[in-house]
């Protein structure tokens, strides 16, 4: 069974809710695991070296693109040799953090990742995204429709013109309730969403090793 790429994103290490349910995600999962931490160490954001190394033919490559080609295979090879994906990405003021959306710019390349239809080298595979946020996003709450992170990375990772990933979501709410008194009524509520956090990330962890395995023999 090929592994699981586990992408971090959060700067606040142990302490982040979305590596502490990712880390569940890691613990249940059956077979290898390749981390690549964004917050530790960010990739560049997509520069004019990037673009047109893309369009340019490879023997006319000036040292700049060389370096940049160089760098997006990197990533883009050990975005398809994955069978399953683990994307750990908070909600930040409405969105994703930018470490996460360069690294998607640099491994959405037409013709390689997305652009390919029916034959999308990822096609199908399984992709949780984990994404804590301090207040709550649900129906009825203040903040609901304001979450522009989720829709985004269900389009970007899920839609069939793109990398036409399987993609679930894990949303523990409410991470502020322990820390901001305007929030403290709803701590009960907090451990409530981080404890079904934990278990679906479990739960999700040995479907999607089952998934890949099946996909692996196929």
């Amino acid at each position: 069974m090929s592994y699981l790429l586990r992408i971090d994103t959060s700067p606040s290490g142990d302490s982040s809710i979305s590596r502490q349910v990712a880390d569940s995600f890691t613990a249940a999962w059956s077979g290898d695991v390749v981390r690549r931490d964004l917050a530790l160490n960010p990739v560049d954001h997509l520069d004019l070296s990037g673009i047109t190394a893309r369009t340019t033919i490879t023997d006319e490559h000036t040292l700049e693109q060389k370096a940049a080609a160089r760098f997006q295979d990197e990533l883009v090879e050990e975005f398809l040799g994955a069978g399953a994906y683990l994307f750990a990405v908070p909600l930040y003021n409405y969105s994703m953090p930018s470490v996460f959306k360069a690294w998607l710019d640099h491994i959405m390349v037409v013709g390689r990742t997305i652009g390919l239809g029916d034959a999308t080298p990822s096609a199908g595979r399984p992709a949780v995204v984990v994404s804590a946020r301090g207040g709550g996003y649900g129906p009825g709450a203040p903040q609901h429709g304001k979450d522009f992170l989720v829709p985004a990375l269900e389009t970007i990772l899920g839609d069939p013109n793109t990398m036409a990933l399987d993609v679930r979501t894990i949303t523990p709410e409410l991470t502020y309730a322990p820390t901001m008194e305007a929030l403290r009524h709803l701590l009960p509520q907090h451990r409530t969403s981080l404890e079904d956090a934990h278990t679906e990330a479990r739960r999700q962890a040995e479907d999607a090793s089952r998934h890949a395995a099946i996909r692996a023999t196929a």
